[in-house]
């Protein structure tokens, strides 16, 4: 088997024009980038808000394993099956990150004949939006030191700035540093640190503004700092709105692409579900249900992180409402859950697969409790024996969903037909009564302990005494009315990485926990989970060139 960029370099594809022909763009409502990219323009997507809205159907998964699960390669390869049985869709994913990209996953457009293209441009710089997120974010960084070195006429604490710096690379070097070192002139000496691109508010506000004026609203809340009083300052405060607005405005636009056969792909934003709220963004998600009769989209990691934002975050603020869920599982992981090590999962072994279908049992739980139809596929293996596969699929139609075998990986759109004749059967015959997990006048600590207990299987919640003092705060000044964005590690429901399967009655422990104001949601930081990732000892980038034709390879 050829590995993906091979199968993307090879690919044949047609210009942007075409594809979006097909959903009825004209030339003139495009801006292009390139032969094969294009941002869809402002103009037309006023235009649209009024046509009738397509079906929604969410593409999440179980926890992630060294085994891979191939979430992204099914959304991909189940919207390349729509197109092959004639259907009209659009799949709708986030843009990947050069952290993971450079660090351990080595790129993220699908896999084997299920990708979208061009997936080197997609995996480095696109469009560039990342890069627009970044300056605006450090843009608001920049007014901030320089309001406090300029007199400081907002009285801000340089103990109390929360504002973070921001780079989309995975460099634990500068999580914690000192700045305003070297004299008088160099600004205020304070601590400061940086989060990953994907993890800066700034990427939060654009995947849920709905337009420039929601947007330049949102700017305008974001919390900075404190004064010595403890009053929050705002980036409104500081005049930083209308240059981090002019920053942003071409990465407003979302970006439309293609797979490998040609089913339209938009592709805008992309926050971590592990420390942000992991989906792409709202414009992209809204055009895509204008354009088509069924939108596939994707929601990062697993179910308890990824599904659980989309639909109390995401969905909560837009006013969407999914009509069904896709839940990716694989034999490997399942049995990985069950203790085998990942050098013996293509092994057939009913027992370890009993024991570690636990994981996939607690998604299915947590997802109806949402009230939304469950499909559950499994992602094909040549390892994979008949009798396994015969026990996953009783497993989950005893538990009331839909399943079929996906083999998108290895047939594109024809491995995928399977999996869309359940969807729309699915789609037939359950209605979605979708509804958030909890509501919005509970107050911070309740929403924190219902995800906790609810979703991820906690019996109780620890908080650090720091987090006692922050929620306590964050309630006085009004914020206790927003959702809750969970920052936890994505290999296990529970915050311990280390534990697997359905881990039930452990203690949860939340160690701090700030507002994002201009995002609407309260981040709440579990466990060790950072925003800042490390690269591993032997990281992606050593693999990744390119050649004096301008090839590149080592993305996968």
């Amino acid at each position: 088997m050829k590995s993906d960029i091979e199968i993307a370099q090879e690919a044949v594809m047609k210009p942007i024009t075409e594809i979006a022909a097909k959903l009825g763009l004209e030339p003139e409502d495009l801006e292009l980038y390139g032969k094969y990219k294009a941002k869809i323009s402002e103009d037309y997507l006023k235009k649209i808000q009024d046509r009738p809205n397509g079906k929604l159907i969410l593409m999440t998964a179980i926890n992630p394993t060294p085994a891979g699960e191939g979430k992204t390669t099914t959304t991909v390869g189940l919207g390349e099956a729509f197109g092959k049985m004639g259907k009209k869709a659009v799949i709708a994913l986030r843009e990947p990150s050069l952290g993971p990209c450079f660090g351990i996953k080595g790129g993220a457009a699908g896999g084997g004949y299920a990708q979208v293209v061009p997936m080197e441009e997609l995996n480095l710089h696109f469009t560039g939006d990342f890069h627009a997120i970044t300056s605006a974010n450090n843009l608001l960084a920049a007014l901030l030191d320089n309001s406090m070195q300029q007199g400081n006429p907002l009285n801000i604490d340089p103990r109390q700035v929360v504002w973070k710096r921001c780079l989309d690379m995975n460099d634990r070097a500068l999580r914690n540093v000192i700045i305003g070192l070297g004299g008088k002139t160099e600004g205020v000496v304070r601590e400061d640190h940086f989060v990953i691109t994907v993890a800066s508010e700034i990427m939060a506000i654009l995947c849920l503004a709905t337009d420039m004026k929601d947007l330049k609203e949102r700017l305008s809340k974001i919390v900075v700092a404190y004064n010595y009083q403890g009053e929050p300052v705002t980036a409104g405060q500081l005049q930083a709105v209308g240059s981090m607005a002019a920053l942003l405005k071409d990465a407003m636009q979302p970006n439309l692409i293609q797979t490998l056969e040609h089913t339209p792909a938009l592709v805008h934003g992309g926050p971590f579900a592990n420390i942000a709220h992991g989906c792409n963004s709202v414009r992209a998600t809204k055009a895509a249900l204008k354009m088509a009769d069924y939108v596939v989209t994707e929601a990062g990691f697993g179910a308890d992180l990824g599904a659980e934002k989309f639909f109390d975050v995401k969905c909560r603020m837009a006013g969407l409402k999914p009509d069904a869920v896709v839940l990716v599982a694989t034999i490997r992981a399942l049995k990985y859950n069950g203790g085998v090590p990942k050098a013996e999962l293509g092994t057939e072994n009913l027992d370890a697969l009993k024991k570690g279908i636990v994981n996939l049992e607690k998604h299915i739980e947590n997802l109806q409790k949402y009230d939304v139809p469950v499909v559950v596929t499994l992602n094909s293996f040549v390892t994979d024996s008949e009798a396994e596969t015969e026990y996953v699929k009783n497993f989950c139609e005893e538990r009331g969903c839909e399943f079929a075998l996906s083999e998108v990986w290895a047939k594109g759109g024809e491995g995928g037909i399977a999996l869309a004749e359940k969807v729309l059967k699915t789609l037939e015959e359950k209605e979605s009564h979708f509804h958030p997990l909890y509501a919005d006048e509970l107050s911070l600590t309740e929403k924190i302990e219902n995800v906790a207990k609810e979703i991820y299987g906690a019996g109780s919640v620890k908080y650090a005494p720091a987090a006692v003092k922050q929620l306590k705060k964050l309630e006085e000044l009004g914020f206790g009315n927003l959702p809750v964005c969970m920052a936890k590690t994505q290999y296990s429901l529970s915050d311990d990485a280390t534990l697997l399967g359905r881990p039930d009655g452990f203690e949860m422990n939340v160690r701090e926990a700030y507002v994002s104001a201009g995002a609407g949601f309260v981040v709440v930081l579990t466990g060790t989970v950072m925003t800042m990732p490390g690269l591993s000892k032997a990281p992606a980038a050593y693999n990744i060139d390119v050649n004096e034709e301008g090839k590149i390879t080592g993305l996968f």
